[in-house]
């Protein structure tokens, strides 16, 4: 059975279709989420399964680095090809968002160094959520830096469970929504954004470049899970909202694929305006995963007896 409908999300209309696709289970550890419900979206078809792959790529794209760049005004980029780090610099050091993987460390070291800055210069470690493949390295990144670790209170449990080697996962100051972290001139603000974990953070800050301001927001994953509780569906509600209300003109995330980071990159190498200016396209992971979000929430309904 086939199921369509259109949801009006903030900017356009967003064809959904959902697949009966019989019994719903949780799949098992490592395995891949089911490939429905299906949505399409200004003519682009994703699945669960589909966005999780297109977000994470191979184990050799989460640990290859992705030519170390600037994104615009004082941000870098310094993650790898599917997860993303980056490096924000002020005169009196740098903030660091997203170490991922442990083992990425090194990755990330290089590639900082190969932009001119010294990795010592790490003050502060941010990250947008507590997976492994996101804030993992934050012990390694303290232990060789000295930086102050922070982290969303909700997310302090979870990230305290993350011990690569048997470290101590270290948080040096707990954040609550709406606080500032400021180095050097520099403020980001921490906007919790619930849902994909309990304390996912969505960072926004201000850049200078070529005499203009521009609202850059790091946006955290809104992936949903395969099962909805009343709880998620809340955070979600709640999250999906106060993104949508974020001033943008550039907006990064969590996963390189999440702001189309490779196709920007080949712009920005070919010249011209800065690809990573785009205000139009500023919440469209967002209307991605909210209209994932309410299509699994249809389906679950569906199953309901």
């Amino acid at each position: 059975m086939k199921r369509a409908f259109t949801l009006n999300l903030s900017t356009c209309l967003v064809a959904v279709v959902i697949v009966s696709a019989g019994p719903h289970t949780l799949h098992a550890q490592g395995q891949p989420p089911p490939d429905h419900p299906a949505i399409t979206i200004r003519g682009q078809t994703y699945t669960p399964r589909s966005i999780l792959a297109r977000n994470m790529g191979t184990p050799e794209d989460q640990s290859t680095a992705f030519p170390p760049h600037k994104i615009i005004g004082n941000i870098y980029y310094v993650g790898t090809r599917t997860l993303t780090s980056f490096l924000v610099t002020t005169p009196q050091g740098a903030i660091l968002i997203n170490s991922t993987y442990e083992r990425n460390v090194p990755v990330i070291q290089k590639s900082v160094e190969q932009l001119g800055f010294k990795f010592s210069d790490i003050k502060i470690v941010l990250g947008n959520h507590a997976h492994g493949d996101h804030q993992e390295g934050d012990a390694l990144v303290k232990q060789l830096t000295g930086a102050q670790v922070m982290a969303m209170a909700e997310d302090v449990p979870a990230l305290e469970a993350i011990k690569p080697g048997g470290k101590a996962h270290p948080i040096d100051r707990i954040l609550h929504d709406g606080d500032r972290v400021t180095l050097g001139g520099t403020t980001l603000v921490a906007h919790l954004t619930p849902g994909h974990t309990r304390g996912a953070t969505t960072w926004t800050m201000k850049a200078q470049d070529a005499g203009k301001t521009y609202d850059v927001m790091f946006g955290c994953s809104l992936r949903a899970p395969e099962k909805l509780t009343p709880q998620n569906v809340d955070e979600f509600n709640r999250s999906f909202a106060l993104v949508r209300a974020l001033p943008c003109d550039v907006q990064l995330g969590d996963h390189a694929a999440q702001y189309n980071m490779q196709a920007k990159y080949a712009k920005l190498r070919s010249g011209g305006p800065n690809p990573f200016i785009d205000p139009d396209n500023c919440k469209l992971e967002a209307e991605i995963s909210e209209t994932m979000f309410r299509a699994i929430l249809a389906e679950q309904g569906a199953r309901q007896p």
